[in-house]
């Protein structure tokens, strides 16, 4: 769904606005808080799960509004978002981060203060790496990144790992011809009752039912314009985002060592995806990335707790992103 202004949807959005701009000839749909850039004020940027759409963010612009302009974008192959899909690929984990920057080029944003979350960490990370001159504060939010693995996992994965990664996406995509309808259905009873989530064997912690009644009541009527054909692209997002993960991982390694950017870890001690044991080993890895931990909140900070979250990351952003 797009509007000229957000308030039309939901009072607390008033002042977000649905805005285009085209990136090598590809139609890019973004939300955008009502001022404008100045040199003196923070941009930030926000990157959704790359099979969800910028909507994922709504509560969290309305909270940043105050702090300064704020953009969400629709990644191409989101699966309810706006921004046309060129070709399959353009979907990929890797390939999205390479639109990122041509993005942040479009809008001729010098600097900005990313925000990731879940596999859009990986997604900001790797854009980090590519243009840190860019890159004024990295905010990784419940992040997908590569986790330890033991030599015999890795050597897994590289031959059993490697070879279900090339056999299985084309698969889902033959399966989603004929189930596809069927999933976006169960999705949909899901988000008619949040509260059912933490009886399902998709639950990832934390506490949906503590999502705002606009966010719920858009992403249910966003699901309910989805075609089946739209769920291919998640394919191609999770594929690339094993890949990375544990077959293909020294690309996201090397980032992870080289960025130089501030970077702030956000965290839920809820979190069943990712685990406490992966933040510490991050952390290990890199001592000089913050960490926030949010009490009681699972896998989805900018839904179940935006003003925390927030809060968290404007008072660690300050001088660490705008006097570098």
């Amino acid at each position: 769904m797009q509007y000229t202004d957000w308030g039309e949807r939901a009072a607390r959005w008033s002042g977000i606005h649905s805005e285009t701009v085209e990136v090598r000839g590809t139609t890019v749909h973004y939300l955008a808080t009502g001022q404008r850039w100045t040199p003196d004020s923070p941009v930030h940027l926000l990157i959704p799960n790359p099979a969800n759409s910028a909507s994922n963010w709504l509560d969290v612009l309305a909270e940043l509004r105050p702090h300064g302009y704020a953009i969400a974008v629709d990644l191409p192959g989101t699966i309810a978002g706006h921004t046309a899909l060129p070709n399959r690929r353009a979907a990929s984990i890797e390939a999205n981060a390479l639109f990122l920057r041509a993005f942040v080029d479009a809008l001729g944003l010098d600097r900005v203060v990313v925000h990731g979350w879940s596999a859009g960490a990986m997604v900001t990370m790797l854009f980090a790496d590519q243009a840190p001159e860019r890159v004024a504060g990295l905010v990784l939010i419940v992040p997908a990144l590569p986790p330890p693995l033991s030599g015999g996992e890795a050597r897994l994965w590289q031959t059993v790992g490697r070879t279900g990664l090339a056999v299985v996406p084309p698969l889902a995509l033959v399966l989603l011809r004929v189930w596809g309808r069927r999933l976006l259905a169960a999705q949909l009873r899901v988000l008619d009752d949040p509260a059912s989530i933490a009886g399902s064997k998709w639950y990832a912690g934390g506490d949906l039912t503590r999502m705002s009644p606009e966010i719920a009541g858009l992403m249910r009527d966003e699901m309910a314009a989805v075609t089946p054909t739209r769920l291919g692209s998640a394919v191609t997002v999770y594929a690339s985002l094993m890949s990375l993960m544990f077959v293909r991982r020294r690309p996201v390694l090397e980032a992870m060592r080289r960025v130089v950017s501030p970077t702030l870890l956000v965290w839920g001690d809820d979190d069943r995806l990712t685990t406490r044991a992966l933040i510490d080993d991050w952390t290990a890895q890199r001592p000089d990335w913050a960490l926030v931990v949010l009490d009681g909140v699972g896998h989805a900070p900018p839904f179940e707790v935006p003003v925390d979250y927030v809060r968290a990351v404007i008072d660690w952003c300050g001088p660490r992103c705008h006097d570098r």
